[in-house]
């Protein structure tokens, strides 16, 4: 054997190695990131949205949880009924293993209090901004029980749609009822993708919520003109919810971000 071929036979064992060096590093790395400190697995989050929004509000929430390492899924609500889409999302639940944190905003919060009852995976239950429930409680009769909501018929464009009627929030006033701390162009397209919810969930009763046996966390958003920051309030202390508030106008998870993703990670731990 030459001493040519012996140094290339060399360097080359030496860059197999490097390789093989590196490549269990990335991997105990990313192992590293999908656990815990102390080695448990980390949670699968799930992201609900509410109603006149879709998923894409929890975007910069999300990017923060994945660049941590969590598992996120952000399912598209229907924004059909109650029932109809608790157990939408419920027969999603059911195809993801392991633990689960469910993070909810708005009226996304009656769906996830009724998706996870009886799912055992699900560790922490999460509201932004949120309805938060008791069993035969409504949207409206939550909404209404303090003062402070400018959500109402006024605001709404009614628009039927085979058997029922579906409400759009006006564009003349989208940016004072929803998100009045967003800028401007980001109304505007907020407005233009917005996804109506059936009107007749307002006064769909709720069912038995997990809440009662599922910890819970709130984020209050104190200046919230769709669901009065008093009604979220109640609804926190009255569920046991470790509770923080920020303040941000309704869609909290798009003005509070770092916020709202610190808070699920605490629900996580």
């Amino acid at each position: 054997m030459t001493t040519t071929t012996r140094r290339t036979l060399l360097a080359g064992s030496a860059a197999v190695a490097t390789g093989t060096t590196a490549g269990a590093v990335l991997g105990a790395s990313a192992a590293q990131a999908r656990t815990q400190p102390d080695g448990r697995q980390k949670p699968t989050v799930v992201l609900v949205h509410g109603a006149f929004a879709d998923a894409s509000g929890w975007n910069d929430v999300a990017a923060r949880l994945i660049r941590d390492g969590y598992p996120v899924i952000a399912p598209a609500n229907p924004l059909r009924g109650v029932a109809a889409d608790s157990s939408y999302l419920a027969s999603i639940l059911a195809t993801l293993s392991g633990p689960l944190v469910l993070a909810a905003h708005s009226y996304g919060g009656i769906v996830v209090t009724n998706a996870a009852t009886g799912n055992a995976n699900v560790k922490a239950l999460v509201y932004v901004a949120a309805f938060v429930p008791d069993q035969g409680e409504t949207l409206l009769g939550l909404q209404t029980k303090y003062p402070g909501s400018k959500l109402n018929e006024t605001a709404l464009d009614l628009r039927p749609h085979g058997a029922g009627v579906d409400g759009y929030i006006k564009k003349e006033v989208f940016r004072d009822v929803f998100a009045g701390d967003v800028p401007r162009a980001t109304i505007d397209l907020m407005w233009a993708g917005q996804r109506p919810s059936d009107v007749r969930t307002l006064q769909e009763p709720s069912g038995a919520p997990a809440w009662k046996t599922v910890p819970s966390w709130y984020l209050v958003a104190r200046n919230d003109n769709v669901l009065p920051a008093a009604a979220q309030r109640f609804m926190a202390r009255r569920a046991g919810a470790r509770t923080v508030e920020v303040g941000a106008s309704h869609v909290a998870m798009i003005v509070q971000p770092a916020a709202t993703a610190d808070l699920i990670r605490r629900a996580t731990l």
